[in-house]
C-alpha cells in the first residue's frame, strides 16, 4: 500500500481516534478537514495560505479536472502536486457526487455514466475503469471509487439498487487499479441511504474487497441529523479498526465533533469556502454574517481567538466594507481565517483525544459555539 495508517490514541469515552495517515505526500495527522479544491484550488487562497493554515491534505474533483484541463495535461505536467504547486497529499473524489448533483444531464448504466458536460454539452462517459485511469494520471495519493449516491428521500428499493450498482463498481474498481496502478491507495464508498441494513450490507461487502480506507458516502443530503448520525455510527462500528474512515461533505462543526466521537478520520466540505466568500465566517461562538450592518463600526477581529492572518490585522467593520464594495480582498481574507478556523478546530480535537479530555472538550466547545 502506498499510504499507511496508525492509531497512537483512542478517547475511552466515545469512538474517538487520533492517528497518523503515511502517504507519499507526508503525514497526515487525524482527525482531519480537508479544504476541497475542486478544480486543483482551494478557491480564493494560494498552497502557500494552505500550507501556513496547518493544511495537510485537499480533495480534488476528478470530474472536473477530465473536463479542464484534462488528466492527460496534469500528467504532463508531473501529476497534481506539481500542477498546482502542493506539497501536500491530495485525495481525489471521483465524480460520484455529479452523479448526485447533476442528475438531470446524465444516465446511470450498469456500465457506469453517461454525462452532457455542464460546459458544452458535450457526451462524457465513466466507467469504474475510466475513473481509476483518469485519477491515476491525476496522480492523488488517494483516489475514490466510482459511487452512485442516493439522494433523500428516497425507497429502500432505490437506494438498494444504489447500492448494489457502487458494490459492482467498487470490484471492478479495486481490480482496475491493482492493474494499473498499485502504487496508489484507493478507498471505497459504504452507500444505502438511510437504510442501516443496507448500509450494514454495503460495508460488509466492501471490507471483504480489502479496500485501503473506506468513506461513508450519501449523507449531507437534506436527511434529520439524527438519522445521519445513527448511519454513521452503526457503519463507523463495521470498517475496520486499523483503517482510516472518512464521511464525505460532513461540514458543520457540531457535525464534525459529534462524528469524531463516532470513530470518524477524515472530513471534507465546501461549507467553509463557499460560505466565507459570500461572507459568512465560523467563530467560536458561532457562524458570523459579516456583512451585516451590525459590523460597519466593529474594530474586533472576526474571532478575537483566532491566530489567522486575517484576525491578527484586520477588523470585521474593514472586512465588512470590503465585501460591500465588491473587493476581491474580501473572499481571501474571510476564506483564509474560516480554512484556519476549520484546521485548529481539527488540530484541538486531536489534542483532546491524546490528552485524554476529549467528552469535556467536547462539551465546553459546543456550549461555547451555540451560545449565541
Amino acid at each position: 500500500m502506498s499510504i499507511r495508517f496508525e492509531i497512537i490514541a483512542e478517547d475511552g469515552e466515545t469512538g474517538a481516534r487520533a492517528g497518523l495517515l503515511h502517504t507519499p505526500h507526508g503525514i497526515v495527522e487525524t482527525p482531519a478537514f480537508m479544504p476541497v479544491a475542486t478544480q486543483a484550488t482551494v478557491k480564493a487562497l494560494a498552497p502557500r495560505n494552505l500550507e501556513e493554515s496547518g493544511v495537510q491534505i485537499i480533495v480534488s474533483n476528478t470530474y472536473h479536472l477530465h473536463l479542464r484541463p484534462g488528466e492527460d495535461i496534469i500528467q504532463e505536467a508531473g501529476g497534481i502536486h506539481s500542477f498546482m504547486a502542493w506539497k501536500g497529499a491530495v485525495l481525489t473524489d471521483s465524480g460520484g457526487f455529479q452523479v448526485y448533483s447533476l442528475s438531470d444531464i446524465r444516465k446511470v448504466t450498469p456500465e457506469g455514466v453517461e454525462f452532457r458536460s455542464h460546459l458544452d454539452g458535450s457526451k462524457i462517459f465513466f466507467s469504474p475503469e475510466k475513473v481509476v485511469e483518469i485519477q491515476k494520471k491525476i496522480g492523488s495519493d488517494i483516489i475514490m471509487v466510482l459511487d452512485e449516491p442516493t439522494p433523500y428521500p428516497s425507497s429502500e428499493r432505490e437506494a438498494r439498487r444504489a447500492m448494489e450498482l457502487t458494490l459492482r463498481w467498487a470490484e471492478r474498481s479495486i481490480e482496475e487499479i491493482n492493474r494499473i496502478s498499485p502504487d496508489q491507495a484507493i478507498f471505497a464508498i459504504v452507500q444505502g441511504g438511510v437504510y442501516p441494513e443496507l448500509r450494514e450490507e454495503s460495508a460488509r461487502a466492501l471490507v471483504a474487497m480489502g479496500f485501503d480506507g473506506y468513506a461513508i458516502g450519501g449523507l449531507a443530503f437534506g436527511e434529520p441529523k439524527l438519522e445521519r448520525d445513527m448511519i454513521i455510527e452503526r457503519t463507523a462500528r463495521l470498517l475496520p479498526r486499523e483503517k482510516p474512515r472518512y464521511v464525505m461533505g460532513v461540514g458543520f462543526p457540531e457535525d464534525i465533533i459529534d462524528s469524531v466521537a463516532r470513530g470518524v478520520d477524515l472530513f471534507d466540505c465546501v461549507l467553509p469556502t463557499r460560505n466565507a466568500r459570500t461572507g459568512s465566517v465560523f467563530t467560536r461562538r458561532g457562524k458570523l454574517v459579516i456583512k451585516n450592518a451590525s459590523y460597519a463600526r466593529d474594530y474586533r477581529p472576526i474571532d478575537p481567538n483566532c491566530t489567522c492572518y486575517t484576525c491578527r490585522n484586520f477588523t470585521r467593520a474593514y472586512i465588512r466594507h470590503l465585501f460591500n464594495a465588491g473587493e476581491i480582498l474580501a473572499a481571501h481574507l474571510a476564506t483564509l481565517h474560516s480554512v484556519h478556523f476549520f484546521q485548529d478546530l481539527m488540530r484541538e480535537i486531536r489534542e483532546a483525544i491524546k490528552g485524554g479530555y476529549f467528552s469535556r472538550w467536547r462539551e465546553e466547545f459546543l456550549a461555547l459555539y451555540t451560545s449565541s
